[in-house]
């Protein structure tokens, strides 16, 4: 199930303004999936160049994920805030050593799928016999994602549509893009 409003609504990440704020803004690590355990497990040291002392001595300490009784399975943090595998490139931009490690060839895997598909969060019905996406942008830290989503005219999905293709695969976006066609077409004969 995919809200209105990851096809409503427009954004795109503005990270000279953000700095990336998602990735220390927050009540827990970011959530992983059971299959993102064993590929941070296969991988991780392809990250650590990347990152920081503190990160690394956050593993170290805790591990490479704990469990968080609200979120599950979540990438550690160092000191409740910046994600453990997190780092700040030379503007202050918190960038993921993994997808660092990923954008230079050092590994497979560019970062958890919850990180990749964010503002959009996934959750399961109440019998796990479903998935639902919303659109949940950071009011205040997201404001100018936002602004810039509008004035570009890019709709959330479009703004996604690697990670949403990643996620669940290319027919799956293409379904959800004539989904939005034919929703945009119908609210402009209105």
């Amino acid at each position: 199930m995919v809200s209105d409003e990851v096809v409503e609504a427009q954004f795109v990440c503005d990270l000279n303004k953000c700095k990336g704020g998602c990735c220390e803004d927050g009540d827990a690590g970011a959530p992983l999936t059971g299959q993102e355990l064993d590929i941070i497990v296969d991988q991780v040291d392809q990250a650590k160049s990347y990152m920081t002392k503190e990160g690394l001595a956050e593993l170290e300490r805790t591990g490479l994920y704990r469990y968080d009784k609200s979120f599950g399975w979540v990438t550690p943090t160092v000191e409740g805030k910046i994600c453990a595998y997190g780092f700040r490139d030379e503007k202050g931009i918190i960038k993921c050593a993994f997808e660092q490690a990923y954008n230079d060839g050092k590994m497979t895997w560019k970062k958890p799928i919850s990180c990749h598909l964010y503002p959009v969060k996934r959750s399961t019905g109440k019998y796990g016999d479903y998935e639902m996406l919303n659109y949940e942008p950071r009011d205040s830290l997201c404001a100018p994602a936002c602004s810039l989503g509008e004035k570009l005219q890019v709709p959330v999905y479009r703004f996604l549509k690697e990670p949403i293709s990643r996620a669940y695969g290319d027919e799956f976006y293409r379904a959800l893009d004539r989904a939005a066609h034919e929703y945009y077409e119908r609210k402009a004969d209105q």
